[in-house]
């Protein structure tokens, strides 16, 4: 009783508070008004800009699988879901608010379990316009899912995801249940729970689930619980017949488990993906993957190495030397911001972001996942994933 008090108690005792303190999960917990308003005396962390001709749009959709009872939510409750749609928007998107990255309440969560201070910074805003009008004259766009690493959140890959959309696509990024750090509509606050243990299993399952909602939307219904306000002309853009997915560290390995049991998805990505799960991948993938690593890498996990051979289709193994599993998310470009904010010290800061530059790691992250889906979802030659680029120093493929 003691351990589930401490799991259960200790995130809402942070958020009222504002004091630091290592969270090793908890159940759900209620945001209050004051713990879910940004303090204005904080300053707003800051995320580079994506470098792509088109406006963005972002909406974001509670979903209810009711073919999923929730047993841990109680009786008659089903599992839920918090999903965002990233999308190229009209020119006059700007006159729509911008989106915050991650609202206040699970930010000072994600910051109290990695031991941070709480109140160090708010979150930056993002390119992305709450439901600005989606950019029709573009016709349907190829889509992209997004499935986090575990104790993450589906905005831990911005970067990406806005680079993507700035380039035409449709990126949908997707909230793993008892993994992320979740703020529904009604304002409960979800957090991970350790006592119960999330598999990469768990993550792919739920994407049959979100395509199919996807479709729905493309077919002019609306998915969302409370059936929100969707942008205009959102449905008719959705082109649910060229399909990605990429995931980052344990959702790179849900990646490759959704690929094998859902064929709409037709190429793969995973962002330095251990590659774990039991049961263990034994069945071959015979379309596009790309394993984007730094410390899962082939040589140093058996895992990954083993998955390799499963890939009978197209399939690259990107390296980088001298980088961490975040320096293909957001934390490579935030937490420096955050390391000035509170005098953490160099070599604390590279415990957690390894040598690799950031400014570097940033531009790999724009650069190589847009080259992978335009090379597969559009049909467009890349010679970026061909060999090495000195543009790219400390990046080389593995054969």
């Amino acid at each position: 009783m003691t351990t589930a008090l401490t799991r259960r108690h200790l995130l809402a005792a942070a958020l009222a508070a504002g004091a630091a303190g290592p969270l090793a999960g908890a159940g759900l917990a209620s945001a209050s008004a004051a713990a879910s308003r940004p303090s204005l005396s904080r300053p707003r962390l800051r995320l580079p800009a994506p470098t792509g001709p088109y406006r963005l749009g972002t909406v974001s959709l509670h979903l209810i699988d009711t073919s999923r009872p929730d047993p841990v939510a109680g009786p008659g409750r089903y599992r839920e879901l918090m999903a965002s749609v990233w999308y190229p928007a009209t020119p006059d998107a700007r006159r729509y608010p911008a989106a915050v990255w991650l609202q206040d309440a699970p930010l000072r969560g994600l910051l109290a379990d990695n031991d941070l201070p709480v109140n160090v910074a708010a979150a930056p805003l993002t390119a992305g316009r709450e439901a600005a009008p989606a950019l029709r004259a573009l016709g349907r766009r190829p889509v992209i899912v997004f499935s986090h690493g575990s104790n993450g959140h589906r905005s831990e890959t911005t970067i990406i995801v806005q680079e993507l959309a700035s380039h035409g696509y449709v990126v949908v990024t997707v909230d793993t249940p008892n993994d992320a750090f979740i703020e529904f509509p009604d304002g409960r606050l979800a957090v991970p729970d350790d006592d119960l243990p999330t598999t990469p299993w768990d993550h792919a399952d739920d994407i049959p689930f979100v395509l199919d909602r996807i479709e729905d939307l493309a077919a002019g219904h609306n998915p969302d619980a409370e059936h929100r306000r969707l942008p205009e002309g959102l449905a008719e853009i959705l082109d649910l017949r060229r399909v990605g997915m990429f995931g980052y560290s344990k959702g790179g390995t849900a990646t490759a488990l959704a690929m094998i049991g859902d064929q709409r998805i037709r190429a793969g990505l995973s962002l330095d993906g251990p590659m774990q799960c039991q049961p263990p991948i034994t069945t071959d993938v015979d379309r596009p993957f790309l394993m984007m690593t730094a410390t899962f890498t082939r040589a140093a996990d058996s895992s990954a190495a083993e998955f390799w051979t499963h890939l009978r289709g197209w399939r690259r193994n990107l390296q980088i030397d001298g980088g961490t599993e975040i320096s293909y998310s957001d934390a490579v470009w935030l937490l420096p911001q955050i390391a000035r904010l509170t005098g953490m010290s160099d070599q604390d800061l590279a415990g957690w972001i390894g040598t690799f530059n950031p400014n570097l790691a940033v531009k790999i992250q724009q650069t190589y996942p847009l080259a992978f889906f335009d090379l597969h979802l559009r049909h467009r030659r890349q010679p970026l994933l061909e060999g090495t680029n000195p543009a790219f120093p400390g990046v080389h493929f593995i054969p």
